[in-house]
């Protein structure tokens, strides 16, 4: 059995996963694209090694940051663990839509209703991805704005993409969107204190430019601080509105691309709610 859990950033599907792996004895496949880079902890909101040695996740720290990994590694990857062991109940968690996309459906990507800039994925990523939407695209790696007018254009009439591992079931995480921006906001200075603005130091005393790095929410922002160009509150501020943005666009993908039934994680009955849906599926 899969259990896909999917929401946006900060709605606690982190949590919700160990508590599933827990009850249905499985294990855990991270789908954040930028959770496989080692010592990104802070901005990516990881879970912590307390947590991962409750359940045993997969695909967690297994790169430097300027190590290549693109979506089709994260295919390749994902889908030999579940392979691996096809009697082995799986929980994939994470914000990346084209990741779990990539992962579940066959090599072709259903239409979307509107326009996503895809501003959380490197070059790579998103060529990888054109290629799946289409394997005879012959755009350049580097023309990022033309790779991304693609994977938004209208797909023409082609084989339908289905579901490769058909025991799969799709849960979304919600809750009241203003009330969400709040709590994200109160986490950004959160992470503040817990060391965000030293973990985003490391990083930009080895190499800024680094593709991993310029496409993480809470580094790209603090890194023009560290320049001496914005304020440390501007930097914050820029760090909350960009993932607000962020938010929009993972509500936007979910909703278009998975049939997902959604539950708010605010119900008083909302795990026994979940629990109870993954056991009459």
């Amino acid at each position: 059995m899969l259990i896909v859990v999917c929401g946006p950033t900060g709605v606690g599907k982190s949590d919700l996963s160990i508590k599933l792996a827990q009850t249905f004895n499985a294990e855990i496949i991270n789908a954040d694209s930028m959770q496989v880079y080692k010592k990104m902890d802070i901005a990516t909101a990881k879970v912590t090694k307390e947590e991962q040695a409750l359940v045993k996740h997969h695909l967690l720290d297994i790169k430097n940051y300027d190590e290549d990994y693109s979506i089709y590694d994260y295919q390749k990857d994902a889908r030999a663990i579940i392979d691996n062991n096809p009697d082995k109940n799986y929980i994939i968690v994470g914000g990346s839509g084209l990741y779990i996309k990539s992962l579940l459906y066959n090599y072709k990507f259903s239409d979307e209703d509107t326009t996503n800039d895809y501003d959380d994925l490197s070059n790579e990523d998103l060529f990888y991805a054109a290629i799946l939407k289409d394997d005879k695209m012959n755009i350049h790696v580097n023309n990022r704005k033309r790779l991304v007018r693609f994977l938004n254009k209208e797909k023409a009439p082609d084989e339908e993409a289905y579901l490769m591992y058909p025991n799969t079931i799709f849960i979304g995480l919600t809750m009241d969107r203003e009330a969400l921006y709040e709590k994200v906001a109160n986490r950004v200075y959160q992470m503040k204190d817990m060391g965000l603005i030293e973990e985003a130091r490391y990083f930009y005393d080895f190499h800024k430019d680094t593709k991993s790095l310029r496409t993480v929410i809470g580094y790209k922002e603090l890194f023009p601080y560290f320049d001496n160009q914005i304020s440390l509150e501007e930097a914050l501020d820029n760090i909350i509105k960009n993932t607000r943005h962020y938010i929009k666009r993972q509500y936007t993908f979910f909703k278009n691309q998975f049939d997902l039934k959604w539950f708010d994680v605010t119900s008083d009955t909302y795990l026994e709610d979940v629990i109870n849906y993954i056991k009459n599926q």
